[in-house]
Order: C-alpha cells, then sequence, then structure tokens
C-alpha cells in the first residue's frame, strides 16, 4: 500500500455537489492498494500513519508530536491514481493499483485499522469509486510518502 499524506489544517470531501466528509486540523490521507497488498500491509500503514510526528511540541521541538497528541482528525481518501505508472508515452497506466471489490475491501480494511488504532470518531472517508472533490487547506507545506514494508526481492536488504 502506498499513501500521501498532507497535514492540515481543514480538509473535506464532496460527492455530487454534496459534501460527504471534512476535518478540522489533522492529516489528509490519499491511499492506495497495489496487487499483492495484504491486510497487514494495511495494518502496517495504518500504525504508521497515526503515530507519525508532523507537528512540532510548541517549545521549540519540531516533528515530536503526532496526531493523537494534537487532538487532531484523520481523512482517508481512496486515490488509486497513487499507483500510476507515467514510463511511456504520455498516457498513465493503472496496472500498478489493484482494482474491483479486493481493492474496497483492502481500503476498508486499512480505514478500520486507522480507526482502530486512533479514535474511531476522529477518523473520517471518502466514497471509494467515486469522483470526489477534496478540498483542503495544508498546514505547511507538509506532504510526505508513506509505504507499508516492502515486499521480498532480490534487492530487500542491499546495500549501496
Amino acid at each position: 500500500m502506498k499513501a500521501i499524506l498532507q497535514r492540515v489544517l481543514s480538509a473535506s470531501v464532496t460527492v455530487e455537489k454534496e459534501l460527504v466528509s471534512s476535518i478540522g486540523q489533522g492529516i489528509l490521507v490519499f491511499a492506495a492498494v497495489a496487487p499483492g497488498d495484504t491486510e497487514k500491509d494495511a495494518e502496517s500503514l495504518a500504525a504508521k500513519i497515526v503515530k507519525l510526528r508532523l507537528w512540532d511540541d510548541g517549545e521549540g521541538g519540531t516533528w515530536k508530536r503526532n496526531v493523537q497528541d494534537i487532538g487532531g482528525e484523520i481523512l482517508c481518501v481512496s486515490q488509486f491514481t497513487l499507483l500510476a505508472s507515467t514510463k511511456k508515452g504520455s498516457k498513465p497506466s493503472f496496472s500498478g493499483a489493484l482494482g474491483g471489490d479486493e481493492a474496497q475491501r483492502l481500503y476498508n480494511y486499512f480505514v478500520q485499522q486507522v480507526r482502530d488504532n486512533y479514535a474511531g470518531d476522529r477518523v473520517k472517508d471518502g466514497v471509494f469509486r467515486a469522483m470526489m472533490e477534496v478540498a483542503l487547506v495544508n498546514d505547511g507545506p507538509v506532504t510526505i510518502e508513506v509505504s507499508s514494508p516492502a515486499k521480498s526481492s532480490p534487492l530487500a536488504g542491499a546495500t549501496r
């Protein structure tokens, strides 16, 4: 799984001109599910997002507080286009994104894991497979990419 996190002062999701979800200060999470991703990947990514220290402590310490520490909120938005490939031509390929019911099941499991790792009422969601308008007021700006642990590969553990 892959996610882009944006530290926000506020964020919202609108579908067909209807406000679906909104948050105040916290994290906007764009998340994508790839073929081969598992529930363990969703659990790992959810735990990392909740624990990631994105805020200063107010006493001069930078990157000291996480979303829980500030009492913030989290808005999760499914975003399969994060896994697009633009290596060939000018049209993106989405073969790196898992589709269908399995993608929806794993994405929903991921959102539930974020809720379980934090506070369910502080975690909001968009609408899977919908055309969504996402509005945000970025705080910083701070934008960070996070991924679930890498799968085993011949290069895993290689040094430069």
